[in-house]
């Protein structure tokens, strides 16, 4: 599994409380900073794994959020 070199920054202001939204950035945010397919799908399935806080507390740990 390769995560990526640096955390990346993702801008989550206008994704309107969508979670499939806010998934979709981080899984390409976190593939343009170098993460594997396999790191990936370790944040998704983190982040799928509970209610919607659970979805935000998981997205801060593997990316910035502004």
């Amino acid at each position: 599994m390769t995560e990526p070199k640096i955390k990346p920054t993702v801008k989550l202001i206008d994704t309107n409380g969508n979670a499939f939204a806010i998934i979709g950035r981080v899984k390409e945010a976190l593939r343009k900073a170098g993460a594997d397919k396999e790191y990936i799908f370790k944040y998704q399935d983190e982040a799928m794994a509970g209610d919607y806080d659970n979805l935000l507390c998981v997205t801060m740990d593997y990316v910035h959020v502004t």
